[in-house]
């Protein structure tokens, strides 16, 4: 009887007590919280912020200003040393202008643009076309010299001596005198001309001559070089001649008398020494045409070329 007396008086008791020892527990004072850190006064140097829980920390009540996040530092940890006397004299030594190499005054160039063996229809001979030049940037003394030879013989040749001024970057203009070497008789012509590099870097040569007895000729002459590579170059070329009057005894009509093309191609093993190869046709005009084939002589040609062209 004692034993189930006993029994019920726990089962009663037991919740309440329950919920007295809750109570308890929610009625107790909360956990004192964590002290403020200073941020300021931690050295971050110091720190491991590899093991640092940063989701855990407001960082909208830091100070970083104070904590040095938002300044630059004034000046170098290790200060640039003062430059002295001696730095200067090192960075600029004192120069001799006694022992220094002045570019000379006067320079020169002579290219052989043209030196070849030529195979026609009608025959075989060979050609030149040389020019070249002494004096400075300004003021140059020219020299041009071109011909052919067929059969043994010279047909024509001509050297012209000619005064250059530049005008401009890329022409020059030229006045001087022509001599015409022929095997039946010569000439002398006054000069006067321009030549230079055209836009689009075409080579541009023009030439008017006064003539004995009252004769106007022209000569124009157009190059351009096209590289295929560094070394492989093709370079067309075309030249016209004409002339203002009739004049049979030397074999020249009026107006257009005589247009050459070319196509050569020249493999530079250097810049002053580049061998080629290539194809040249030349037509003669009008009464010119006439006067030559009245003379037994072809009007037209078609050859093959081989050469070298250097420059000195």
């Amino acid at each position: 009887m004692k034993m189930l007396t006993v029994a019920l008086l726990t089962a009663i008791a037991g919740p309440a007590w329950a919920q007295s020892h809750a109570h308890a527990h929610t009625d107790a004072a909360p956990a004192t919280a964590p002290a403020a850190v200073d941020h300021s006064k931690m050295d971050h140097a110091k720190m491991d912020h590899s093991t640092m829980d940063h989701s855990t920390m407001d960082h909208s009540t830091m100070d970083h200003a104070a904590m040095g996040h938002g300044t630059a530092p004034s000046a170098p940890r290790d200060p640039i040393p003062e430059v002295t006397d001696a730095d200067r004299a090192a960075a600029f030594p004192p120069i001799n202008h006694d022992a220094m190499e002045h570019a000379p005054n006067v320079h020169s160039l002579l290219l052989i643009n043209r030196l070849e063996h030529w195979d026609g229809q009608h025959g075989t001979g060979q050609a030149w076309e040389a020019s070249g030049w002494v004096g400075g940037n300004i003021n140059r003394l020219w020299l041009r010299s071109e011909g052919e030879r067929s059969g043994g013989r010279t047909e024509s040749s001509d050297l012209e001596v000619l005064y250059g001024r530049s005008v401009s970057p890329w022409w020059d203009v030229l006045v001087g005198v022509k001599q015409d070497f022929r095997p039946a008789d010569s000439r002398t012509w006054a000069a006067f001309g321009i030549q230079g590099l055209a836009p689009y870097k075409f080579e541009t040569s023009a030439t008017a001559y006064v003539g004995e007895g009252g004769q106007l000729a022209a000569t124009l002459e157009v190059e351009y070089e096209l590289l295929l590579t560094n070394r492989l170059i093709l370079q067309p070329l075309v030249e016209a001649t004409l002339a203002a009057k009739d004049e049979p005894e030397h074999g020249m009509g009026t107006g257009l008398n005589k247009v050459e093309a070319g196509l050569r191609l020249r493999y530079e093993f250097s810049r002053r020494f580049a061998p080629y190869i290539g194809i040249s046709h030349e037509r003669l005009f009008g009464d010119t045409a006439d006067y030559h084939q009245a003379a037994g002589e072809h009007t037209r040609d078609t050859r093959w070329v081989a050469g070298v062209r250097v420059w000195f």
